[in-house]
């Protein structure tokens, strides 16, 4: 993103991996691989077929759902219909900075200015039909994701998801504006329930084995969302763990509960990782 800000085009594909064209997808592929043994191997195994209920059944769209080479698949064929072609075709063509990020079919494209995002946005649409895909409109939307003015301090302006991160528009401690990242909503409240989830059903485990599995979902959590402005929410999901493992740990006896001060000296004992920036500058 620009210093000041840009305008976002938050784009969503609908129903991706089930309407690639396998004709089309094959082309794309040909391009860049000479291999026909190879081309043969990814052919046979598009046609595959999938069994339901018994019955084998065939598609000429989509890739196998669960299989290794679907995510691979998927990725050839974006980078052809929509990365090479913004690169080539319309970045040239776009007034002051842009560019596009894209996660499977997760894709932000930034422009400088609200015209040429809609530009790119119609232009898209006519790429894609071309090769029998189409954009989710209820999930698309163009963001401006501009600085804010001298002197306002507070942000109204939209805030953009991606790949679990919520970025906005934040004040610095020298008063500026910088742009921070913290972590989506619901995937906090994903982690934390699957944290409660997991500690309600293994309460009855050893106690290494309950602080052992804990302690890797903590340091999971910290090395994907560990990035700077963001330790309001680690500590949040930090807090929420200590306490879950306290609340089924009084669940094993009814006889012997466990109370705060014996649970502060079995944490010294089993100490939880505690929250930390993984990443400072991204």
């Amino acid at each position: 993103m620009a210093g000041n800000g840009c305008w976002i085009l938050d784009l969503d594909l609908k129903g991706y991996f089930d309407s690639m064209d396998h004709r089309l997808l094959l082309e794309a592929i040909k391009k860049r691989v000479n291999g026909g043994g190879l081309l043969r191997l990814i052919e046979k195994r598009l046609k595959a077929g999938v069994v339901d209920q018994g019955k084998v059944e065939h598609d000429d769209t989509g890739t196998p759902q669960g299989s290794v080479v679907s995510p691979m698949l998927s990725n050839i064929f974006l980078h052809h219909v929509v990365d090479g072609w913004f690169e080539r075709e319309m970045k040239p063509r776009l007034a002051g900075r842009s560019s596009i990020v894209r996660f499977a079919d997760d894709i932000r494209i930034t422009c400088a200015k609200e015209e040429d995002a809609r530009m790119v946005l119609a232009k898209l649409k006519e790429r894609l039909a071309e090769y029998k895909l189409t954009i989710n409109e209820q999930k698309t939307k163009l963001v401006c994701f501009l600085k804010p003015t001298a002197g306002q301090e507070t942000c109204e302006n939209s805030t953009v998801d991606f790949l679990g991160f919520t970025q906005y528009w934040g004040k610095t401690r020298a008063g500026g504006w910088t742009i921070k990242r913290r972590t989506m909503g619901t995937r906090l409240r994903r982690a934390k329930k699957r944290i409660w989830q997991w500690s309600k059903e293994h309460f009855h485990a050893e106690l290494s084995v309950q602080h052992k599995v804990l302690s890797a979902k903590l340091r999971g959590h910290c090395n994907y969302y560990g990035v700077r402005c963001n330790f309001e929410q680690l500590q949040s999901i930090f807090d929420f763990t200590v306490k879950t493992w306290l609340r089924w740990l009084k669940r094993r006896s009814s006889k012997h509960g466990l109370n705060w001060e014996r649970y502060k000296k079995l944490l010294e004992t089993y100490p939880l990782p505690t929250p930390r920036i993984t990443v400072s500058w991204v």
